[in-house]
């Protein structure tokens, strides 16, 4: 990388007020309407109840942030029009004027400041934003169109982390429950489209805001469905029913590239696609047993042999060719190559299932365990034939595995329960850099510091918080890179996750239309245009 993370996004700061979305600009004025397909499930369209890239794309319609990222991970403003360290503790942002809410009530600052009180204070979150606002001490409200957030330190990564942070309305937000905002009554944002219905499992529909700040959308509705079967999702594509589907099965593309009414979209993603062992429990630990069923009195995950071996027992490169098809590349971190952060000394572990034996033999294990392997069957690409294939890999080390496949709704509701012992489930970097894992996923848990948010799993590493801590105080790109870069070392030496492969994007889109794929492969109308 020729520029560091930070130095990357402050360079869109010149000039930023002039920032409109090409998809806006040309948007023609006569009616149209879109319809979207996903395969992942919706479980909210409260903005800040949950931290999932369903409900995140949806989300982007009804709700603007202060700053957004484009499809390769790069800041630019939405609104906020500027920011900028005033002292070292200190960051102002200036809002865009002439923003309106969807009630035509005027966007300011005292929206931001409630914003930020109400992302970590969602009732009943199953992994929401509170991380993304760790750092404000204290917002202050200078004019109607500049707010300040105070920071017990340096932190040069809060513009950052206010691009995963939807910016609501006091008027309507104040009291709001989730409950209100699945009904529509508090979904009142600055965002290009306003809401119109929720069928939760099924729809979302949504029509056009004739006032957004960046000007008039492209589709006069949109009409955005959950398909969670991937060969119904091709059939509907291939039907004309829909106008774009995600999550493209591997198994369809041959067949897709060749329809002349389709057209395949594609981008290198930020997803890892990964598994996370339990590690809560120190005895007895769930769905995991000896050889006839009997509880373990401590749990294997806890020991860095049983976890190495496990590591050591996949052989990603098949997963990659024969179960994704291509569409993935092993990985042994959460980060592609080339992106900030990613340090090429952490290799994808070496296929060595010999070498895994002895090491569950050392950890007392010589002829293995019992477990069983949990997965969602709707969410990712291949998720549920990903997990049987490991499953295979790992009862051939003697580790008897099964596995449970459940729907997205389910399973992402269990798994922040601590009801699983081991899981398949994807994360996708949206920051573009190391310290969303590191603080979400990998951070311990700590509800009052806001950490580990999505950390079901429960890891905790003292070394591995205290880098994370030392990188995000660290003012300097290169230097807060070599700490990130260590921090992905250390973690991935303890094998806090298991990583899989990184997923590429790819979407199918109605010939004729535009689209715009996206690093962090959220589905948006406003990345679809008229060809």
């Amino acid at each position: 990388m020729t520029m560091g993370f930070l130095t990357r996004r402050a360079t869109l700061l010149a000039g930023s007020a002039l920032f409109a979305t090409s998809a806006f600009a040309a948007a023609p004025a006569a009616a149209q309407n879109l319809t979207i397909a996903i395969g992942g499930a919706v479980t909210s369209l409260d903005p800040h109840f949950y931290n999932a890239s369903p409900n995140n794309s949806v989300a982007a319609h009804f709700f603007d942030k202060l700053v957004e990222f484009d499809a390769k991970a790069q800041l630019v403003p939405q609104l906020a029009v500027s920011w900028r360290a005033v002292e070292p503790t200190v960051w102002e942002f200036k809002l865009r004027p002439g923003v309106k809410w969807h009630d035509g009530r005027d966007f300011t600052a005292a929206d931001v400041a409630f914003t930020v009180k109400r992302t970590p204070d969602v009732p009943n979150s199953p992994g929401g934003f509170g991380s993304f606002v760790r750092a404000i001490e204290r917002v202050e409200t200078i004019d109607p169109l500049t707010v300040r957030f105070h920071t017990p330190g340096p932190y040069p990564m809060l513009p950052t982390d206010l691009a995963s942070v939807a910016v609501i309305s006091q008027h309507a937000g104040e009291g709001a429950a989730t409950e209100d905002y699945n009904s529509g009554k508090a979904i009142i944002g600055t965002g290009p489209y306003k809401f119109q219905a929720y069928s939760p499992g099924t729809r979302v529909q949504m029509v056009r805001n004739d006032n957004h700040w960046s000007g008039k959308p492209a589709w006069a509705t949109v009409d955005y469905r959950i398909i969670s079967s991937p060969p119904a999702r091709t059939a509907a594509i291939l039907s004309g029913d829909v106008d774009i589907i995600d999550t493209v099965p591997s198994s369809d593309l041959p067949r897709l590239k060749g329809e002349a009414k389709v057209e395949l979209t594609s981008i290198q993603g930020l997803r890892i696609i990964y598994l996370s062992a339990d590690r809560s429990r120190d005895a007895d630990p769930i769905h995991v047993t000896d050889n006839d069923g009997r509880p373990l009195p401590k749990n294997p995950f806890n020991d860095l042999r049983v976890r190495k071996a496990l590591t050591m027992a996949i052989q990603r490169d098949a997963l990659a060719d024969r179960v994704m098809q291509g569409t993935a590349s092993p990985n042994g971190q959460w980060l592609p190559p080339g992106a900030y952060s990613y340090n090429p000394d952490v290799k994808v572990p070496a296929y060595d299932p010999d070498g895994a034996k002895k090491l569950l033999a050392e950890a007392g294990f010589p002829q293995g365990f019992r477990m069983v392997l949990s997965t969602p069957n709707d969410r990712y690409p291949n998720d549920a034939r990903t997990a049987q294939a490991v499953a295979q890999m790992w009862t051939r080390i003697g580790v008897q595995t099964q596995v449970d496949a459940l729907p997205w709704s389910t399973f992402s509701a269990r798994a922040n329960r601590q009801e699983f012992g081991m899981r398949l489930v994807g994360w996708g970097s949206a920051t573009g850099e190391a310290s969303y894992a590191l603080v979400n996923i990998l951070g311990t848990y700590d509800s009052e510091k806001r950490t580990g948010a999505n950390n079901s799993g429960r890891y905790s590493n003292p070394e591995l918080d205290a880098l994370t801590a030392k990188a995000l105080g660290t003012l300097d790109d290169k230097a807060r890179e070599d700490i990130l870069k260590q921090a992905v070392k250390v973690a991935m030496d303890d094998v806090a996750m298991f990583p899989l492969h990184q997923l590429v994007n790819t979407w199918a889109v109605k010939k004729g239309l535009k689209h715009d794929p996206r690093m962090d492969e959220r589905t948006r109308a406003m990345d679809v245009t008229p060809g």
